[in-house]
């Protein structure tokens, strides 16, 4: 087996939440994956706050083999945290991501690896025929996806899909919150960066109890909002709040004349015309946008001049030096 040098080619990111049940027999098959890549590499179990033997199940596997290391957060921050802190430790010049369920097939990372190799900066896994239940998995995650394609501007099958490589300096420079682990692929986009999606193995789960549920719909979609406000208007967010506050006066001002110009040529009085009180909130609505623009391009101004702070805690780690 290849010793890991200090810069490895391939850094391998899983995030664990109560998987003690799968992590050997996945441990097992990245192992051999690894061992057979012909490259160096490291592989990094991150136990998101698990209140099961998991991080046990990771010691383990980062004793019986050289190159796996275990990273135990403080408390659950969620796959976004978990993958967070695993690519703040991967020192790869590509990092793979891979669910810690047993789902995602190591053996597809050789392929989608080839394509890192011919040129693209991100290779997406697409769960072609995807093993989860169609109603509460399969077809809200179709109707997301179409939407996150449509609003990003970068199309995938399956932005869903944990396994994905990517060329590390687009996901260093990433800041992740909330659930946005799934736009990684629409940020790097945004960089600049050569995407490509591969159809992929996925595997029924059987053993352990799935995290994913239809309330993550209403975060996803919330994210997906940020992620797009990030996009446009993240360096200059009194465009979107300050030009919507001037649509909003304007009408408000429209409403306004044509209220007066009854009033004078027919003679109806305000008080009988509710467009007038319609007018006034507009106008109030469209100043109370004007001044949150302003309000947001100071806090903007802090963001990009604050320190280092990062939504988790490393309680121990496994394997590094």
């Amino acid at each position: 087996m290849l010793e890991t040098p200090p810069h490895p080619c391939l850094s391998v990111i899983i995030p664990v939440y109560n998987e003690a049940a799968n992590l050997p027999g996945l441990g097992a098959e990245v192992a051999e994956v690894m061992a057979g890549l012909g490259r160096s590499w490291e592989v990094i179990f991150v136990d998101d706050g698990s209140g099961d033997a998991s991080y046990a199940a990771i010691q383990d596997i980062a004793r019986r083999h050289p190159g796996f290391k275990g990273l135990r957060l403080g408390r659950n921050v969620g796959q976004t945290g978990a993958i967070s802190a695993g690519i703040a430790h991967a020192r790869g010049e590509v990092i793979a991501l891979l669910d810690g369920d047993g789902q995602n097939d190591p053996r597809d990372i050789p392929a989608l690896l080839a394509e890192i190799d011919a040129g693209y900066d991100v290779v997406s896994g697409w769960r072609k025929d995807r093993q989860d239940p169609g109603l509460t998995r399969v077809l809200p995650s179709r109707v997301a996806n179409r939407i996150i394609s449509w609003i990003t501007g970068v199309s995938l099958h399956d932005y869903g899909c944990t396994l994905k490589l990517y060329r590390s300096r687009y996901l260093k420079s990433v800041r992740l919150y909330g659930e946005m682990h799934r736009f990684i692929p629409a940020y790097a986009g945004f960089l600049g960066a050569r995407i490509k999606e591969l159809p992929v193995h996925h595997r029924p789960r059987t053993r352990g109890i799935s995290k994913y549920g239809l309330s993550r719909t209403f975060k996803v979609v919330l994210d997906l909002i940020t992620v797009k406000f990030m996009d446009a208007y993240m360096s200059k967010p009194l465009y979107l709040f300050g030009g919507s506050g001037l649509v909003m006066g304007a009408a408000g001002l429209l409403m306004a004349v044509y209220t007066l110009y009854h009033k004078f040529h027919g003679h109806i009085f305000v008080k009988d015309q509710p467009l007038f009180l319609v007018s006034i909130f507009c106008a109030l609505a469209g100043l109370q946008l004007l001044l949150l623009g302003l309000v947001a391009e100071i806090l903007v101004r802090v963001y990009f001049d604050i320190k280092d702070k990062r939504p988790y805690f490393i309680r121990e780690t496994a394997g590094f030096d």
